[in-house]
């Protein structure tokens, strides 16, 4: 059988907050790099940045591929030196 639910109202987003394009999409918009780790393969080192991320309903973190987010945002990577 089904339960009564009862919503939380401080888990409601507005969608102006957040900006949902026509296409019920919407942009993933970073904050800043974290810091950086490179992992050692056998044959080849693989770097890694940590970004920040807003537009989740909590500010999380994620590990992405730092040849990734030089293609797609080089501009994080201009203002200076990656954290180590």
């Amino acid at each position: 059988m089904f339960k009564k639910c009862m919503g939380d109202p401080s888990l409601i987003i507005l969608i102006e907050d957040i900006g949902i394009n026509d296409s019920l999409s919407y942009e993933e918009i970073h904050i800043q790099i974290l810091d950086r780790q490179v992992c050692k393969l056998r044959t080849k080192e693989v770097a890694s940045v940590n970004v920040l991320w807003r537009n989740q309903f909590v500010e999380e973190d994620t590990w992405e591929a730092e040849k990734d987010m030089k293609k797609r945002y080089p501009h994080l990577f201009k203002s200076g030196e990656v954290p180590n």
